[in-house]
């Protein structure tokens, strides 16, 4: 068995690959470092890790610098083999420990499929999928391990087990969870590769901001860390350190209402995921002017636009508390019988009414 700190570096690409942003959520204090004049022209992973000793080891440091939890200014360093100077200041996240396993807890479970190898589930706004810092308990994850018992231990990792992707916090909608490993290697897989050779389908709804000029688009835009936040993902530069590329497909489906330009107030889009990357849906929509109703992380500078809206349609946009995204419909083969499975979910109670609301427009 290898290090188990090298480990890291491959789950954590892997993570990535699965819309999973590993780091962020495990992030704790932040220790800040300057080097002496001893250190100039030492390799930035070797510097960190004879600063910090045996707290942290270098592999370990490599990952944490991949991963962007290392700044100088405001600027993310993710390449480990970075040369330092003397009279720099580094600032490193470090991450906080963590229970060993997350634990079994009886909580809801609105279960639209399930058989020996994997489990659909349609997962509310408001639920954490995975144990992180400031939610260790009260996770899909708890919920599963309490309603699959034994048989969904370990499958893929102890943290995260059967997890072969993700949803936000704040988004719902159909997941599924795999419960042997044979299902967890295949369906992760079939996840890694977008389904460009195969028949995975994703597929969401979202309410935004105005509305796209054309009624359909791609945005090809890659994605990684945004420099000013270790939580949340911007359009980078192509040629950047971790710049993953990302694609997005959508279709408008409705506009809601009139801003006296020509142009719509709101807009109901669906979005088709050709990659799925940490918040790329929530982050390409803003990235073209768009950005989710009730999104306070990428849509920040659009929150004053309620105010322009009707009072009968005022109170309810304004009281929407999380970002307006549901994923409908998830499409996949079967890891055992090699069926084609499709499942869809409505959109639930709060965003129904959001859209009734809009309607009014």
């Amino acid at each position: 068995m290898g290090d188990p700190d090298s480990e890291d570096i491959d789950r954590l690409e892997d993570l990535d690959r699965l819309e999973d942003p590993d780091l962020p959520e495990e992030m704790g204090a932040t220790k800040e470092l300057t080097v002496a004049a001893d250190g100039q022209g030492t390799r930035l992973d070797l510097w960190l890790s004879e600063q910090l000793g045996e707290a942290v080891s270098r592999s370990r440091v490599q990952a944490l610098i991949r991963a962007g939890a290392v700044t100088t200014g405001d600027t993310a360093v993710t390449e480990p083999k970075q040369r330092v100077t003397a009279g720099e200041r580094y600032a490193l996240i470090v991450p906080e420990a963590q229970p060993a396993e997350p634990l079994p807890e009886d909580l809801p479970l609105d279960i639209l499929y399930e058989d020996a190898a994997l489990v659909v589930v349609n997962k509310p706004a408001g639920l954490v999928v995975h144990p992180a810092p400031g939610n260790w308990s009260g996770t899909l994850v708890n919920a599963l391990l309490y309603h699959c018992g034994e048989t969904l231990a370990g499958i893929g990792g102890v943290r995260r087990p059967g997890i072969v992707h993700r949803l936000d916090r704040d988004t719902s909608g159909v997941m599924v969870v795999a419960k042997t490993d044979l299902a967890h290697r295949a369906l992760s897989d079939a996840f890694a590769d977008h389904g460009r050779s195969g028949d995975l389908e994703r597929a969401y709804v979202a309410l935004v901001w105005d509305a796209p000029d054309r009624w359909a688009g791609t945005i090809d835009a890659p994605l990684g860390r945004d420099p000013r936040s270790r939580t949340l993902r911007a359009v980078v530069p192509e040629g950047r350190a971790d710049a993953r590329h990302a694609v997005t497909h959508y279709q408008v489906r409705k506009r809601y209402g009139s801003d006296g330009k020509g142009g719509a107030l709101a807009a109901l889009v669906e979005c088709r995921l050709e990659t799925g990357r940490t918040h790329q849906i929530r982050v390409h929509m803003a990235h073209i002017g768009h950005p989710l109703i009730g999104d306070l992380d990428y849509g920040r500078a659009f929150r004053t636009k309620v105010n322009r809206l009707p009072e009968t349609v005022r109170p309810t946009v304004a009281a929407f508390g999380r970002q307006a995204l549901h994923a409908r419909l998830l499409a996949f083969r079967h890891p055992v019988s090699d069926e084609l499975m499709r499942f869809e979910a409505p959109p639930p109670a709060d965003m129904t009414a959001l859209t009734e609301a809009l309607d009014i427009l």
